[in-house]
């Protein structure tokens, strides 16, 4: 029982937030400019990381259910800007959000990665949708569109 008390007093809400953060830096990198790599492929392209990120979210999620923050209070962002950020300043809903949107984003720059080898576009043209991706998300998936567009000389709204 104590080593479950020394667990949890150490995986506190910032503890897996700097973890978090310091696991999926070398991944962009990586997937950056080795994403045809064997390391690529087995932490990028794998279940590897997202199991991580899933099982630090149930931890998250553990959390806030022990300190009796209701979890329903989720709903609660689709009623207004105000509630998001009501939300967001729990810490335990803040690193929920942000390990899912550092997921997400991965998985979306591991596909572009990966989408760009398919369809032989050079990997220095993929270099900038992938840090857009990075820091924007979205708008760097508009952006490797577009190249794909160019370069591959595909078009479609779906996969």
């Amino acid at each position: 029982m104590s080593f479950l008390i020394k667990f949890q007093d150490y995986f506190t809400f910032e503890i897996i937030y700097l973890w978090a953060n310091l696991i999926v830096l070398p991944l962009w990198i990586l997937l950056i400019f080795l994403p045809n790599s064997n390391l690529s492929k087995v932490l990028i392209n794998s279940i590897t990381i997202p199991l991580l990120f899933s099982i630090a979210y149930i931890y998250a999620a553990y959390q806030i259910f022990l300190l009796e923050i209701p979890i329903y209070n989720v709903f609660n962002l689709y009623q207004g800007i105000d509630e998001l950020y009501a939300l967001f300043a729990d810490e335990g809903f803040l690193i929920i959000f942000w390990l899912h949107f550092l997921a997400i984003n991965l998985f979306v720059g591991s596909w572009i990665a990966r989408d760009g080898i398919r369809n032989n576009i050079v990997k220095k043209i993929i270099f900038l949708p992938l840090i857009f991706v990075y820091f924007t998300g979205p708008v760097g998936l508009l952006l490797y569109w577009i190249i794909r567009m160019v370069f591959a000389r595909r078009f479609s709204f779906n996969e």
